[in-house]
């Protein structure tokens, strides 16, 4: 991992999403969604599976039949005495709301640290594009730094721990879970799993749960990184907590 050699762990902000289907179920979307959804779910389908209506509880991995409730970012600051992850979550019904707060986040890293890298774990296929596609239909100006139209590879300052892992391995897919497990990282999935945040934000109204999921993600994704990069892993009392 030549690349990380060359990138300060202070330079990276972590990140998590967490997105849900943009309504409970499958009778509450207009007829022209739900025509639509019937033409992607049919692509969907397997033998024995799932009717179509059934299948629209993972509606919320597409970003255009789901929305963002959850954004978790965190960054590591050192000081000559201690180092500090500091965690913050941008969340709530209003997704517009959410992106707009998370807009300001990232242009007020940007115009600090012009070398900021944002880093998730499956990020490049999954958590920078939904943000950016979810930003177009919500009439946001996506920050350059998730703005990879007509980029050459070397210019995009996106770091992903899945792909990382993979050292050109195209074939395989692994969770972060997993690579939890198998790097001795306290797991983040202790509470719920990503194919339950669509019941516990429409059925259960339980928002403050799932940003608590989202934000132990986080923590472990940076935990990820420091293990890639030979460094001491966090300790509970080096993570904070923003509750603003």
């Amino acid at each position: 991992m030549a690349l990380l050699e060359k990138i300060k762990i202070t330079d990276i902000l972590f990140l998590d999403i967490e997105t849900v289907p943009m309504c409970e179920n499958f009778e509450e979307l207009s007829d022209v969604f739900a025509e639509l959804w019937r033409h992607k779910a049919t692509r969907l389908k397997g033998t024995g599976e799932k009717s179509v209506e059934e299948l629209f509880e993972r509606a919320g991995i597409y970003s255009e039949f789901g929305k963002i409730i959850c954004i978790s970012v965190g960054i590591i600051r050192n000081t000559t005495d201690s180092r500090i992850f500091r965690v913050k979550s941008f969340f709530g019904d209003n997704e517009n709301k959410l992106l707009q707060n998370f807009v300001k986040m990232i242009d007020w890293f940007a115009e600090k640290n012009p070398k900021i890298r944002l880093a998730a774990h499956n990020g490049k296929e999954f958590d920078f594009p939904f943000i950016a596609r979810r930003m177009i239909i919500n009439n946001i100006q996506i920050p350059e730094i998730l703005n990879t139209v007509g980029q050459k590879p070397w210019e995009v300052m996106h770091l992903d721990t899945m792909e990382l892992w993979k050292f050109g391995d195209y074939k395989s897919y692994t969770s972060l879970k997993l690579l939890t497990a198998v790097l001795d990282i306290k797991s983040p999935k202790d509470d719920i799993e990503g194919s339950q945040v669509g019941k516990v934000y429409w059925q259960d109204k339980n928002l403050h749960r799932i940003v608590k999921y989202c934000e132990k993600d986080v923590v472990a994704i940076a935990q990820i990184m420091l293990r890639y990069k030979f460094l001491p892993l966090l300790k509970s009392n080096e993570i904070e907590y923003s509750d603003k």
